[in-house]
């Protein structure tokens, strides 16, 4: 039987020339050896052909005029999010919080009233389900604001029921946290531990009256409200063992034991995905591997992306993904470019649009499951302070970059006028991001492939080789694709298959068409 190999993606980043794509077909051998990981998932999940969008509500669409977005601004910009090829939305905080960002939560079982009311949110997550589009929200269990009422009454009262909800003790520990930040703040009362500072102090997991308060809110969003998931927010601070603050065995066993039962209990379809910022990638494996996240971000992977994009050297994004298949052979990790915590991707690539769009590509058709932050799909940028990569959305050339119909809580990027969404379809941007999500969706099932990423050092290209089926795999394959190298090879068979075809020349993306 004749055995062919699926070729889908190439970048050269310094080929003499950006020529036309020739497809071809290297016919495999008989002989089947070094056969690379072909753990598959037995039932794709959702997630695994979608296409994550995340929004700061506050900066997003302002539906009443106030300065603040909402979620009635949401859900007014929905065709454009399932016109650009969204299938899923994460938002960040939505309940109430003191802060602007809201990672500071006064009460889990209600909506940010400047966002809207809990009907609102329910309106937008009807409609977004109409569109095919999922939600996921932003579930901050880690902490809670120094103004919750739970924390009013522990802080005023040794005695209150809510006292052991949090971490406290009568003299100073001293120690210090993973960033040398203090972590021990003082009280009339006590000290109190909070890992990010004195205004979010730490749950206590070692309470189960915690663990079973934090269990009623997920049920509550996930059966009562309807939500599709969580993103999980510095979930690896979640239990202190002492001084070891992060990643510690009482996480891995509360998120076993307690969070996975739980919110696939309540819904076996819901989402969780982890963040674990600044971790390898055999730390992340412990958490998707062991049933207590679907998903964690990969965060290497989007610094390996930036780094090829800026230098136009594959090597560190090959090795990366490699790592990724090798440790993570279910391809079950989120993939982004940056986040709402970090310099935006226009910005760090210095405003180059080129350099931009070989960041997408990368992020769009490797495996994992993408999560592209607002904006960045028109090129908006942003350093920090925190508050300026978060800036409204640029809508239009109008006043207030079309976010806001008053004065906005935080004026948007100075130069709004030249990269606003309403330009979109002249925009290569916009009709990139648009080409690549659609590509995802036409490869649905591809992600969780066997992978192989293959180097070709005098050519600087970067060629992901992905199998079709599981018998096409064959290491006789990949050494013919090696001696004869050929750009783009796909399956040419009966089975229809979508392909995206790439080049690169000087780190400049030379769009091609999507062929079957």
């Amino acid at each position: 039987m004749r055995k062919t190999l699926t070729i889908f993606l190439l970048f050269a980043s310094l080929l003499t020339g950006c020529l036309p794509i020739a497809p071809a077909v290297i016919p495999a051998t008989s002989t089947e050896t070094s056969v690379p990981p072909t753990q598959t998932i037995a039932t794709t999940p959702w997630w695994n052909d979608s296409v994550f969008y995340e929004i700061f509500v506050r900066s997003f669409n302002d539906s009443n005029g106030d300065g603040i977005g909402d979620f009635n601004g949401i859900t007014q910009k929905l065709n454009y999010l399932q016109n650009l090829g969204v299938t899923g939305l994460w938002l960040m905080p939505i309940n109430p919080s003191p802060s602007y960002h809201g990672y500071d939560v006064t009460d889990y079982y209600n909506a940010n009233p400047q966002y809207g009311t809990m009907d609102d949110f329910k309106n937008l997550l009807r409609e977004a389900h109409k569109r095919g589009i999922k939600i996921i929200i932003d579930l901050v269990i880690n902490h809670t604001s120094d103004q919750h009422p739970w924390f009013k009454s522990a802080k005023k009262d040794p005695n209150s029921p809510y006292r052991d909800w949090y971490i406290w003790s009568l003299t100073d520990p001293k120690y210090v946290g993973p960033w040398g930040e203090r972590v021990w703040h003082p009280s009339p009362t006590g000290y109190y531990y909070g890992i990010f500072e004195s205004s979010m102090p730490d749950l206590n997991y070692n309470n189960p009256a915690v663990t079973q308060e934090i269990e009623r809110v997920i049920k509550f969003w996930l059966t009562d409200v309807g939500i599709d998931g969580f993103r999980m927010d510095a979930i690896k601070h979640l239990v202190e063992e002492g001084v070891k603050q992060q990643n510690t065995e009482s996480t891995h066993l509360w998120l076993k034991n307690n969070f996975y039962p739980t919110y696939k209990a309540a819904n076996p379809n819901a989402l969780a995905v982890g963040e674990l910022s600044g971790d390898s990638i055999n730390i992340i494996a412990r958490y998707v591997q062991g049933k207590q996240f679907d998903l964690a971000f990969n965060f290497p992977l989007a610094i390996s992306f930036l780094d090829a994009a800026s230098t136009g050297g594959p090597f560190l994004a090959i090795d990366t993904l490699n790592l990724s298949e090798k440790v993570l052979p279910d391809r079950q990790y989120a993939t982004f470019l940056t986040n709402h915590d970090q310099n935006r991707v226009m910005s760090v690539l210095n405003g180059d649009a080129n350099k931009a769009k070989v960041a997408a590509a990368l992020l769009l058709t490797s495996p994992g499951t993408p999560f592209i932050y607002y904006g960045e799909e028109i090129g908006q940028q942003g350093k920090k302070p925190d508050e300026d990569i978060r800036l409204p959305m640029q809508w239009s050339a109008d006043a207030n970059a079309g976010f806001t119909t008053g004065r906005p809580w935080r004026a948007p990027f100075a130069n709004y006028q030249t990269r606003p969404a309403n330009r979109r379809h002249s925009s290569a941007r916009y009709s990139q991001h648009w080409t690549l999500c659609q590509f995802t969706f036409q490869r649905s099932g591809s992600r969780t492939r066997a992978c192989q990423f293959i180097r070709y050092i005098a050519q600087r290209l970067f060629v992901d080789a992905r199998q079709k089926f599981p018998a096409c795999w064959n290491a006789s394959t990949l050494n013919a694709f090696r001696r004869r190298f050929k750009r783009v090879i796909y399956d040419q068979c009966r089975w229809r298959f979508l392909q995206f075809q790439a080049t690169l020349r000087n780190s400049t993306l030379c769009d091609q068409h999507l062929s079957t």
